[in-house]
């Protein structure tokens, strides 16, 4: 009996043909048949059962048999906007472990010392479909384009919003220390994280931020590079709102 496998297909529950990428990975690389099973996701919620009634080298056709509606493994929504690497592979690898660990919304972020202006979000959609198929995650997080850092964070956004920065709270004009993210997550809050480049973000920058709702918080004691920081933001605010079923 060969393995049930995973396709990706927006709008699966209306269609009856896998996309063409999809299609060629089934027919030429997998094999399968007219009669293998398929599950399906559309990346919005929804897995389907299906079974093949055509293919061939060019196309792979199904009926779908089971229509099976997930329940979120998380409460809120976890928004990480980050500035991207010079590397790009060390932002791909970020964006498929973020997925892996579960995210709803991935922003890029052009700052004062960014190291890289433009992002080719096609690639990294891949990564992200990739990394979803590969988890098993019932939802694709939504990818925005690069934005302007003065833009990002004079945008309009629900629940909690916080900015990750290495300067001490004097720096920039605050009292008291930085609070460690972790304490101040609260699970079933709409949460956006905001990590700089690897020269941080400027001073003004912070600041800008704070007179528009954001808040200063630590990682932690340790100076992360900016996907390792990025991923630990994540992490935390996926262990604040994991769902536990009994």
């Amino acid at each position: 009996m060969k393995e049930t496998r995973f396709f990706y297909v927006p709008d699966a529950g209306n269609l009856t043909e896998l996309p063409a990428d999809e299609a060629k990975h089934a027919t030429r690389v997998l094999r399968l048949s007219v009669g293998d099973e398929l599950l399906l996701m559309d990346g919005k919620g929804t897995f389907f059962r299906a079974e093949i009634t055509v293919a061939d080298n060019h196309r792979c056709l199904y009926r779908i048999t089971e229509t099976m509606p997930q329940e979120p493994a998380w409460e809120g929504h976890i928004h990480i906007a980050v500035a991207p690497t010079k590397l790009n592979d060390r932002m791909e690898w970020f964006a498929e472990k973020a997925t892996e660990i579960g995210m709803d919304e991935l922003s890029f972020l052009d700052c004062k010392f960014s190291e890289r202006r433009v992002i080719k979000c096609e690639r990294i959609d891949k990564i992200l479909i990739a990394a979803v198929k590969q988890s098993h995650k019932a939802w694709k997080p939504v990818l925005n384009e690069m934005t302007a850092f003065e833009r990002f964070v004079k945008q309009e956004r629900q629940g909690d919003k916080f900015i990750c920065h290495c300067y001490d709270e004097g720096d920039i004009g605050e009292g008291g220390e930085k609070p460690f993210l972790m304490d101040v997550l609260k699970k079933g809050v709409e949460t956006t994280v905001m990590v700089g480049p690897e020269g941080d973000f400027s001073v003004d920058e912070v600041r800008l931020a704070l007179k528009h709702g954001y808040r200063s918080v630590s990682l932690g004691t340790s100076r992360l590079r900016t996907e390792t920081a990025a991923l630990v933001a994540v992490h935390m605010m996926q262990l604040v709102n994991q769902v536990v079923r009994s």
